[in-house]
């Protein structure tokens, strides 16, 4: 089964050695976006992954583009427009100094796409799930006509429809809320990802707050089922609710679990104690490209979310935007290989 993910391609400019924008004269380069991020994770597993964007025709597009083609994602239906490549720059948490993300993605190619511009029933020709978020929408008004435009031609062809809701409140800028644009999107969905800011801002669900500050934390499952019920009666043909939870005791120290509600029944992940975080830009990513492994391969939902868990876990121990790993170390991970022991 091919799976196509659509989304903005960025140059991610970020301080060496953890050092703040306005003391550093070196930047380290790479390339990122959430929806990038999942198809690169899904040819790492061995899927057939296609990534859909619009970029400008350049040397630093065509470099993006040759990375993602590194790890085995197809850009057979890439558009090229005038413009420029987005960019995002990254100041890297430490301790209890948080993150701090400055985008600069106005006026890029992707900004300025217009349904029309995809031939989308050529891209779903041969696919069989579509997977978008809300970054998509957000960036401009063209680009949530697009992700409609697209979302539509994915149900006409019967594709299993996936939805992050992504919620980036900087992106939000012209004149429409995420409030207002996901949830007739998220309508059209079969399976939707967040986190419990997420939920709240775009569709006005809340949950209980994750709490844990150990691995023997109680779930709150019950309340946890509540909400998943509430989403379900906003998205009537969404099957398949997934709440990725995190509590930051600092940068570096960070507890994940995660619930998956199908269809009426609940399932919890096994709690992961991050004491030593590389970088946690991207582990929604991972968390989501684990689940569809699993969903791809018919496994069992208890199953997928504890790949899902896993590989957002791993996720945090590389640095920069894509996960590296082959779905050999996301199953052992999951299986209980986390004590970071040398493997030979």
């Amino acid at each position: 089964m091919k799976i196509v993910t659509f989304g903005e391609l960025m140059l991610r400019l970020t301080p060496p050695s953890f050092a703040r924008f306005n003391q550093t004269s070196r930047f380290e380069a790479g390339f990122g976006g959430s929806e990038a991020n999942v198809a690169v994770s899904l040819a790492n597993y061995g899927l057939d992954s296609e990534f859909v964007t619009c970029l400008p025709a350049n040397k630093i597009a065509d470099a993006a583009v040759a990375d993602l083609h590194r790890y085995g994602v197809r850009t057979d239906h890439l558009v090229r427009k005038t413009g420029r490549m987005g960019l995002y720059y990254m100041e890297e948490a430490v301790a209890m100094r948080s993150s701090q993300v400055v985008y600069d993605r106005g006026d890029s190619s992707f900004d300025a796409l217009v349904p029309g511009d995809i031939d989308w029933d050529a891209v779903f020709a041969d696919a069989g799930w579509f997977h978008w978020s809300g970054i998509s929408a957000a960036v401009s008004a063209g680009t949530a006509e697009v992700c409609a435009e697209a979302i539509a031609a994915a149900r006409r062809r019967g594709l299993v429809i996936s939805c992050d809701i992504n919620y980036r409140r900087n992106l939000w800028k012209y004149g429409k809320t995420a409030r207002e644009v996901l949830p007739p999107l998220m309508e059209a969905c079969d399976i939707v990802f967040g986190t419990e800011l997420e939920y709240l801002q775009a569709l006005g669900v809340s949950m209980p707050a994750f709490k844990a500050c150990d691995t023997h934390y109680a779930m709150p499952m019950e309340g946890y089922a509540q909400a998943a019920e509430e989403v379900a009666r906003l998205l009537p043909k969404c099957h398949t609710i997934v709440f990725a939870l995190r509590n930051v005791l600092n940068a570096q120290h960070h507890l994940l679990g995660g619930t998956l509600w199908h269809r009426g029944t609940m399932h919890e992940a096994r709690i992961y104690d991050i004491d030593g975080v590389v970088d946690c830009v991207g582990v929604g990513d991972a968390y989501n490209s684990g689940i569809i492994y699993g969903l791809v391969h018919g496994l069992e939902l208890q199953r997928s979310l504890e790949l899902g868990a896993a590989a957002c876990a791993l996720k945090n121990t590389v640095p920069g935007d894509y996960a590296q790993f082959p779905i050999e170390e996301i199953i052992a991970a999951a299986d209980g290989a986390t004590n970071g022991r040398i493997a030979r």
